[in-house]
């Protein structure tokens, strides 16, 4: 049997993982090893910016340690994340040089709407149950140390994804001085929590029903035998850790007694979801960042096969943005199809793959949400709501990329030495590439009427031939045209041409 030995890191705000598994399109996930070691580095970053030199010494010493295990194990695949601690950390460049010198590791790090994506794959790596729950209303709560996710799904579909800066270790810090001086934490916890969670059912629950939560995070599957418990069973646990002494509880349920400072805040931020959100059915899986690591590396590499197409996620979280600044889902549509047939037909000329059509139909879906703030500014509202408007799945790179290739949709494409751009001159290259598809499908539909009935797109010699089917007058999109045409030229060397097939 043919199987690969693949050691997933994770470097977490309290914690550092390591998992070992043995990947084989037989068998699918199996994990053989993991070990952790505690380490508050949020601790330092949340508090000073930074991650002091003594720990950042401690971190080395024990990846070190993990390279010895995955050598031991013969593991011939890695990858290495860090998260929110060394993401909002200052000193984050000097760190992973550091850590690159010292172990020969490469850490990548992780921006969060990355990060929650893998959690969310860790429990899609449980294909059956995931995909029979999702069918119903189902809220994904995933509690980490800086922050927490809170996902909507519906009929198989991504409804909502939201963060709120309310994370476990980032409420203990927060909650320390206070708790000291008055007592009372679950209490004031839930006040500090209140306003957030509140306000998030108001905006996107409404009339949604909810009727299974699912919570993600470190520990919380040990306070259960059970997969999955009855909301009343749930509260009755949340009783029994928040009633009892850290002593008494780690005893109970075979933790560290460390962490259940870590687990109360966890649990305040899991039951006032519960309270306001509904459900009956509370699902506590057990898995973590590494597992969704292990998953979406044997996705890519064609180990597993998995039914749900991930990709789709990330497109239904752009169209619910486009509903909720009320772009036109007709002009949309109109110029989705379009703007795929291009790419797909220029494929050999661009250079460009999958990934970059995926950021192309999110571009499209999103390029008139400035909009709803300004009908005289599109561009640079536009740009602002996507860069501060996480979308699951994509980096703050990739967010980059379609912010800027939504912006120069209208005002003038900025060349890289004068456009201060935030990102690389491959990715500078992409944003010219998608633009100038963007600028010429969206001079198709100019008026906002879908003049068209059909539309073809063929490569001949050095023109890109785009014929639309209609009787109407398209007069205004010819002239429109021609203008946008300029640009596409200038990028790809290719000379588009608009005909009209009159429709019988």
């Amino acid at each position: 049997m043919q199987y690969t030995i693949f050691a997933a890191i994770d470097i977490g705000s309290y914690e550092l993982e390591l998992k070992i598994y043995e990947l084989s399109k037989a068998r699918g996930m199996k994990e053989l090893d993991c070990v952790r070691h505690r380490l508050e580095l949020g601790t330092d970053t949340y508090s000073t910016g930074k991650v002091g030199p003594e720990k950042m010494e401690e971190l080395c010493e024990v990846l070190l340690s993990f390279t010895g295990i995955m050598k031991s194990y013969g593991a011939s695949q890695y990858r290495a994340f860090a998260t929110s601690a060394i993401r909002e950390a200052k000193n984050r460049i000097i760190i992973l040089d550091y850590i690159e010198k010292r172990t020969g590791l490469h850490i990548e790090v992780l921006s969060n709407s990355e990060q929650r994506f893998l959690d969310y794959k860790s429990f899609a790596s449980l294909e059956n149950e995931f995909n029979r729950i999702i069918q119903k209303g189902t809220a994904i709560i995933d509690v980490g140390g800086s922050s927490v996710q809170i996902s909507l799904f519906d009929k198989d579909s991504l409804v909502t994804t939201q963060n709120i800066r309310l994370g476990n270790l980032r409420l203990r810090e927060r909650m320390s001085d206070i708790e000291y001086r008055y007592g009372h934490k679950e209490h004031l916890l839930e006040e500090l929590v209140n306003s957030d969670i509140t306000s998030f059912r108001k905006l996107y629950l409404k009339d949604r029903k909810v009727e299974n939560i699912v919570l993600i995070g470190d520990y919380i599957s040990q306070l259960s035998d059970s997969t999955s418990v009855s909301r009343d069973d749930f509260m009755g646990i949340y009783d029994q850790v928040l009633h009892n002494t850290a002593s008494t509880v780690a005893l109970k349920y075979g933790l560290p007694e460390e962490s259940v400072s870590l687990i109360i805040p966890s649990l305040v931020i899991y039951k006032r979801c519960i309270e306001e959100f509904g459900g009956e059915t509370v699902w506590m899986p057990g898995l973590e960042l590494n597992d969704g690591n292990a998953y979406d590396f044997a996705r890519k590499n064609g180990i597993i096969r998995s039914g749900h197409n991930f990709d789709e996620d990330i497109v239904a979280a752009a169209r619910n943005m486009a509903k909720r600044y009320q772009c036109s889902k007709s002009h949309i549509r109109l110029l989705e199809n379009a703007a795929m047939a291009i790419f797909d037909r220029t494929k050999k000329i661009h250079g460009l793959g999958a990934r970059e059509r995926l950021l192309l139909q999110i571009a499209v879906i999103l390029h008139g949400c400035g909009k709803y703030i300004s009908l005289s500014d599109v561009a640079n509202c536009s740009y602002s709501i996507i860069m501060a408007t996480e979308i699951i799945g994509l980096s703050h790179n990739e967010r980059e990329i379609v912010a800027n290739v939504v912006k120069y949709n209208t005002l003038p494409f900025a060349y890289y030495e004068d456009g201060g751009y935030n990102i690389s001159v491959d990715e500078y290259l992409t944003v010219a590439k998608l633009a100038a598809i963007l600028r010429v499908v969206n001079a198709l539909d100019r008026s906002h009427r879908q003049k068209f009935t059909g539309i073809k797109v063929a490569l001949k010699d050095k023109e890109l031939v785009i014929t639309v089917e209609t009787t109407e007058d398209i007069s205004l999109e010819r002239g429109l045209f021609a203008e946008k045409a300029e640009f596409f030229e200038e990028v790809y060397s290719i000379r588009p041409v608009l005909r009209q097939k009159k429709s019988v």
